[in-house]
C-alpha cells in the first residue's frame, strides 16, 4: 500500500510523491497525527526512508515506530521543482516556504492531536503560518492488518517496547537531545492513555478524557524549542 500511495497521481497527472520539495505527516490507527517532516530530496525518498527503517540515525529509527503508522499525508511544493541545490538563486525562498508549510502543518497536527503534542524530536523552525497547498492523504494498511494490529493489547505492548528501545538509546549515548527526552515523555503519555482506555473498557467505564493528562505541564511548550524566541512570529493563525 505504500507503493500504491507513492505512485498515486493528482488531477494533473503528477505522482504526489514525485515533488522534490514538500512536507509530510504520519497518522496512527486512531487518525492521531504523530509526526510531521519536510524534504527537498523528493517526498518519496524521505517517506520511504522513514517507513522502511532506512534511516541511519538510531534515534530517528526509534522515535517513530512504523508499526503504528496507518496513514500519511503529502503536501508537494511543485513550484520549486527546478530548485535542485543551494546555489540556485531561488533556494533561500524555497527553503523559507518549505519551513512555513512544515510549521503550519505541525501546528495543525498539534491542534488535531488529542494530547496536543506529536513525536517530533526537533520542533520545526518557527515560521509565519501560511495557507497549506493541496494535499493527498493515503491509507498505508489494509482493513485486515488494522484489525490484527489495532487490538489495544497489541498496541500497548508495542508502544511499551518503543519506549524501552528509545530509553536504551538515551542510556547508551549518555548525552542526548532535549527533544528526545521530550518524545520519551510524550510516548509515555500515549502509552498511559491507551492503557487507561483499555482499563476503562474492561471495567465498563466511559473512555477517559485525554485532557486528564496535561502534556504542556509535563514538557513545556511544544510550539518552539525552549532556546528559540517565541516572539519572532505570530503563530496563532
Amino acid at each position: 500500500m505504500l507503493d500504491a500511495a507513492l505512485t498515486t497521481r493528482d488531477v494533473h497527472g503528477r505522482q504526489w510523491s514525485d515533488a522534490r520539495w514538500g512536507c509530510y505527516a504520519f497518522y496512527d490507527y486512531d487518525g492521531e497525527p504523530i509526526y510531521v517532516g519536510q524534504t527537498n530530496e523528493r517526498l518519496r525518498v524521505r517517506v520511504r526512508r522513514h517507513l522502511t527503517n532506512q534511516r541511519t540515525d538510531a534515534v530517528a529509527m526509534r522515535i517513530l515506530d512504523v508499526f503504528e503508522v496507518a496513514e500519511m499525508e503529502l503536501w508537494p511544493l511543485w513550484e520549486f521543482e527546478e530548485v535542485a541545490g543551494k546555489r540556485h538563486p531561488d533556494y533561500a525562498a524555497a527553503q523559507q516556504r518549505l519551513n512555513a508549510v512544515e510549521y503550519t502543518a505541525y501546528l495543525n497536527a498539534i491542534r488535531e492531536s488529542r494530547f496536543k503534542a506529536i513525536l517530533n524530536e526537533k520542533i520545526p523552525p518557527v515560521s509565519p503560518t501560511v495557507d497549506l497547498p493541496t494535499s493527498g492523504r493515503f491509507p498505508l494498511i489494509s482493513d485486515a492488518i488494522r484489525r490484527e494490529r489495532g487490538h489495544p493489547d497489541i498496541r500497548i505492548a508495542r508502544r511499551a517496547e518503543t519506549i524501552s528501545r528509545l530509553a536504551a538509546v538515551a542510556h547508551e549515548r549518555g548525552e542526548v537531545s532535549d527533544g528526545l527526552r521530550r518524545v520519551l515523555v510524550i510516548q509515555g503519555v500515549r502509552l498511559a492513555y491507551i492503557a487507561a482506555v483499555r482499563l476503562a473498557y474492561a471495567e465498563g467505564r466511559p473512555t477517559p478524557d485525554p485532557s486528564a493528562i496535561d502534556v504542556t505541564g509535563l514538557v513545556g511548550s511544544v510550539l518552539f524549542e525552549h532556546d528559540d524566541s517565541p516572539d519572532l512570529f505570530d503563530t496563532d493563525g
